[in-house]
C-alpha cells in the first residue's frame, strides 16, 4: 500500500487533468453510500416503487437530501468519466492495454448501472425508456427474443423486470469497485501516460505529498456540486420523471438523461 499511494514514482508533468480519476473514485464511494441509504426505504414492487420514492422525498428524515445527492451525483460522475476518457485519448493511454481495457469495461458497467438506477424510479419516462432499450436486445441473432423475455421476466416490462433491475443495481457497484481497484493497480504498475513525460524514473517524484495536495483540490468541485444541488436539485430531470408510469400511453418524446444522449443520437 505504501508503494502505491506514498512513495509511488510519479511524473512531475501531471497537471490537474489527472485529478479526474481520483475525483471519480470519490464520487463512486459517494454514490454507493447514498444509494445504500436509499435502499432501506425503496420498494422494488411495481405498485409501490414510485410511491416509495415520494415517501423518501417527503417522509423520511433527510430522505430528500439522500435522493438529490444520488440523483445529481450520477451526472457529476459522468462529467468526470467523459473528461477522464477524453484525457486518456489525448495522451494515448490506450498504449497501456490492461489499464485501457479495464477502463472500457468500467465505462460499460457504469452505463448499465446508471440506466438501471434510472428505471428504478418507475416514472413515466424511465418506464418507457426501459421498454425501448430492452427491446433492442431482440436484434441479437438467434436468441434475441428469448433474451428480451428473460430480462423482462415475462412478455412485457413488469414488476419482475423491476426486481431484476434493483438486484443488479444494488450488486453491480461492488463489481465496479473491484474493476476500479484492478484499474488502479495496473496504472500504478505501468505508470501514467503524458505527452510531456517518458516512462523512465529519472525525472519523477514521490506521490506523497505533492499529488495528495493536488487531489485535495477536488474539494473545490464538491463545494460547487453542493451549491448546485441545493440551488436547483432537479434542473437536470425530465418533467415526465415526476409522473407515475402509465403502461397504456407513452410520452410524446422518449428522451434519456443528458449523459446518454450520445447513444440516443446513434438511435
Amino acid at each position: 500500500l505504501n508503494s502505491m499511494v506514498v512513495v509511488l514514482p510519479s511524473s512531475k508533468s501531471l497537471d490537474l487533468n489527472w485529478n479526474y480519476g481520483s475525483m471519480l473514485g470519490m464520487i463512486l464511494f459517494f454514490q454507493i453510500f447514498t444509494g445504500f441509504l436509499l435502499s432501506f426505504f425503496y420498494s422494488n414492487d411495481s405498485l409501490l416503487a414510485f410511491d416509495s420514492v415520494q415517501y423518501i422525498m417527503y417522509d423520511v428524515n433527510y430522505g430528500w437530501l439522500y435522493r438529490v445527492f444520488h440523483f445529481n451525483g450520477a451526472s457529476l460522475f459522468f462529467v468526470f468519466l467523459y473528461l477522464h476518457f477524453f484525457k486518456g485519448l489525448f495522451n494515448s493511454s490506450y498504449r497501456l492495454s490492461l489499464v485501457w481495457l479495464s477502463g472500457v469495461f468500467i465505462i460499460f458497467f457504469v452505463i448499465l448501472e446508471a440506466f438501471m438506477g434510472y428505471v428504478l424510479v418507475w416514472a413515466q419516462m424511465s418506464f418507457w425508456a426501459c421498454v425501448v432499450i430492452t427491446s433492442l436486445l431482440s436484434v441479437v441473432p438467434f436468441f434475441g427474443g428469448d433474451l428480451v423475455l428473460w430480462v423482462w421476466g415475462g412478455f412485457t416490462v413488469s414488476g419482475a423486470t423491476l426486481k431484476l433491475f434493483f438486484a443488479v443495481h444494488f450488486l453491480l457497484p461492488w463489481f465496479i469497485f473491484v474493476l476500479v481497484v484492478f484499474h488502479l493497480i495496473m496504472l500504478h504498475v505501468t505508470g501514467s501516460t503524458s505527452v510531456l513525460s517518458g516512462f523512465g524514473d529519472y525525472d519523477k517524484i514521490g506521490f506523497f505529498p505533492y499529488y495528495w495536495l493536488k487531489d485535495s483540490y477536488n474539494l473545490v468541485v464538491w463545494l460547487f456540486f453542493f451549491v448546485f444541488v441545493f440551488s436547483c436539485p432537479f434542473v437536470l430531470g425530465d418533467p415526465e420523471m415526476f409522473l407515475l408510469a402509465n403502461y397504456l400511453m407513452s410520452p410524446v418524446h422518449i428522451v434519456p438523461e443528458w449523459y446518454f444522449l450520445f447513444a440516443y443520437a446513434i438511435l
